[in-house]
């Protein structure tokens, strides 16, 4: 599930960035590799990040949009859960130091679950067309 929705993710129009480290386009991808128990595995897990392209209103205007996907704090479920550090972990942060942190007002840090891949895929989209 996860590596399926990173590389969908990867190729959608209203996202910047996927942070996964079983993608090629990750840096350290060589090294998940290399650390994986099984060669069978793609070196990642089931958490990514991802920037939205937008601002900290589109963010939330995305997040508050899932219907299959659940908004919570408290990532690693077995059901898919999502969240945005700069409204949620990170919230009380000032802005400058939540940016010195690499946590940007358009990042989001997803924990996939055990759901139809392509019933995630359309909540993700649906939810960035109400951007």
């Amino acid at each position: 599930n996860a590596l399926t929705r990173a590389k969908w993710l990867e190729k959608h129009p209203k996202i910047e960035k996927v942070i996964y480290p079983g993608l090629k386009s990750h840096p350290h991808h060589k090294i998940a590799l290399k650390n994986r128990s099984n060669d069978k595995l793609n070196g990642g897990s089931g958490m990514m990040g991802f920037y939205v392209k937008g601002d900290i209103k589109k963010t939330n205007t995305f997040l508050s949009s899932l219907h299959v996907i659940t908004l919570a704090e408290s990532l690693g479920g077995v059901e898919s859960l999502i969240e945005s550090p700069a409204l949620m972990t990170h919230g009380s942060v000032p802005a400058e130091h939540r940016k010195m942190l690499g946590i940007d007002d358009n990042f989001v840090r997803l924990s996939t679950g055990i759901e139809n891949v392509e019933d995630l895929m359309k909540d993700i989209d649906q939810a960035l067309k109400r951007m």
